[in-house]
């Protein structure tokens, strides 16, 4: 053991600990989730500290030895070790302090191991050295954006990959007819690739609300230090710093015009949240269509068949159920408690900082991992495999009284509202009633609903 000390008093470490005092304070203080800092959030706190010692180092600031070491030991973080010294949970009071300072422990650490010490000797120092010329109020929610950044890169390419598959069914069942429905009664006729292709254009939106919102999330508050008076950090770092973190993450990022307002508001994540949950709602909706839609097989609509995915029941012997619409949906709920929980938290701050980023970036992160998942997971177990029984979409569509509508401009809506009731209350088709009521043969009335549905319905 080796015992380490801070302005609260001593505490005992393991020898072969990188983090230190404060982490250690931090993960007894903090027993929130049981779980760990998303692994893109490491990574996005360690290449914020190598940004930061090579531009102190082009300032002038760091000595060459310190920065090298210090850049040495966050590409071996970076390249997939000590990723278990990082052991704080992603929800913690200070703003995000404790993560901010576990990533200058386990570097400071690694670093002086590197100059030949010990860990413990802090021949690079976790504050004066790692942390030179930031504060956690300007790196944590940078590191938060960054994260946010390849998060949502890969929920859109989730949701790229979903339209495409709702645009294959659109184009293989542009032609089969089938009954629409309102309000979950008959309506009119149409085709089953108007209703996949009608999917695809509401998702496509949502797309494009996300990469709106996301284009807020390049403007970063780093060099604002404390609360965006940029204290402690020098010309040279500040004229520098931003670019050089943004060639090493390949993004383009900016420094905030107004850094207090930067530091004050993080209601970029709100937004970019927002659009997330729009997204979530639109996928639930159609999964919920799915759901209906497959719903039998004997007592339901049975239009689609969806892929068998395990048995529905423990009591119900070959019982089917739709679990991957409904494990989309529940995702959706999951998401939309997140929204919730990141606007409560962006309003919550007050004067020069938000104490509550850790929680808002905790939902968010979750939000757009479940959501990709979802994504894919629709799109493979489902979406691909969905096929049409286009011979039960005709019967249902013919036994309805959807195609009254196609007969009301040759014969009048009372007429045809007419024709309707007495279909329902004899349980009949509509075109057999049409034969008894009208004096013309069922190969004209035929003729007449079939060239409004062609004429009509559009691909």
């Amino acid at each position: 053991m080796r015992t380490e000390f801070d302005s609260i008093g001593s505490v005992n470490l393991p020898d072969d600990a990188y983090y230190g005092v404060q982490s250690l304070r931090a993960k007894e203080n903090f027993p929130m989730t049981g779980r760990l800092m998303h692994p893109y959030m490491v990574d996005s706190l360690v290449v914020i500290k190598k940004a930061s010692a090579m531009a102190n180092q082009r300032a002038g600031m760091l000595k060459p030895e310190i920065a090298t070491a210090i850049i040495r030991a966050c590409d071996e973080i970076l390249g997939g070790k000590l990723r278990d010294q990082f052991v704080v949970d992603p929800i913690q009071g200070g703003a995000g302090t404790s993560a901010n300072m576990n990533a200058n422990e386990v570097i400071a650490n690694r670093a002086t191991e590197i100059l030949g010490g010990k860990k413990g000797d802090a021949l690079v120092h976790p504050n004066d050295h790692v942390n030179m010329a930031q504060s956690t109020n300007d790196v944590f929610p940078s590191a938060g954006k960054l994260t946010a950044l390849r998060l949502t890169s890969e929920l859109l390419d989730a949701v790229d990959k979903l339209i495409a598959s709702l645009e294959r069914k659109a184009v293989e069942y542009a032609h089969v007819l089938k009954l629409g429905r309102t309000q979950l009664q008959d309506a009119v006729p149409m085709y089953l690739g108007q209703e996949f292709k009608a999917h695809a254009n509401a998702l496509r939106r949502c797309s494009m609300r996300i990469f709106r919102s996301r284009n807020e999330l390049f403007e970063l508050n780093l060099g604002a230090t404390a609360i965006g008076t940029s204290i402690n950090a020098s010309r040279g770092y500040l004229d520098c710093v931003v670019d050089i973190l943004a060639d090493l993450v390949g993004q383009p990022l900016k420094a905030a015009d107004d850094m207090i307002d930067a530091t004050q508001n993080p209601d970029s994540f709100s937004a970019i949240s927002a659009s997330i949950k729009n997204c979530a709602l639109v996928m639930s909706k159609i999964a919920n269509d799915m759901r209906l839609l497959s719903s039998g097989p004997c007592g339901g609509i049975e239009e689609l068949i969806l892929p068998a995915r395990q048995h529905g029941s423990s009591i119900m012997p070959g019982k089917i159920n739709p679990v991957i619409p409904e494990v989309v949906t529940q995702a959706a709920f999951l998401v939309a408690g997140n929204d919730v929980t990141i606007s409560m938290a962006v309003e919550a701050g007050q004067l020069e900082l938000n104490a509550f980023e850790p929680v808002m970036f905790y939902c968010l992160f979750e939000s757009l991992q479940v959501l990709t998942n979802a994504a894919d997971t629709f799109r493979l177990r489902c979406i691909d495999g969905i096929i049409a029984d286009e011979e039960h979409c005709s019967k249902l569509l013919m036994q309805s009284t959807a195609i009254a509508t196609a007969l009301c401009p040759a014969i009048g809506y009372e007429k045809a509202t007419s024709i309707v009731k007495k279909a329902l209350k004899d349980h009949r088709t509509v075109v057999d009633v049409a034969l008894e009521e009208l004096s013309m043969p069922k190969e004209a009335i035929e003729k007449i609903v079939n060239d409004c549905l062609l004429e009509n319905l559009h691909e």
